[in-house]
């Protein structure tokens, strides 16, 4: 298990992807480790102990960011909170 950091929604300049997420994974800083976690499962636990999983599905850019798209949008308020990769 490996803790990561959800970073932003998925945006364009005009668009939003309400699933879609960036997130930062703790100790990986370049596009060809961050390839390693396509596929692996995601899961947000919020305040009130509710679970919201999704999957990895591509690194977004070269530092390491990966994208994960999640079964419901999560809220504004995950912005900055941990995730678990399994």
């Amino acid at each position: 298990m490996v803790k990561g950091k959800v970073v932003q929604f998925r945006r364009g300049r005009h668009t939003v992807h309400k699933r879609h997420f960036l997130i930062e994974i703790d100790g990986i800083g370049n596009r060809k480790d961050a390839e390693k976690f396509i596929g692996k499962d995601v899961e947000w636990k919020s305040p009130a102990g509710k679970i919201i999983k999704g999957k990895i599905s591509a690194p977004h850019g070269n530092k390491g960011v990966v994208r994960a798209i999640f079964e419901k949008g999560l809220p504004g308020q995950a912005i900055t909170t941990e995730v678990e990769i399994k």
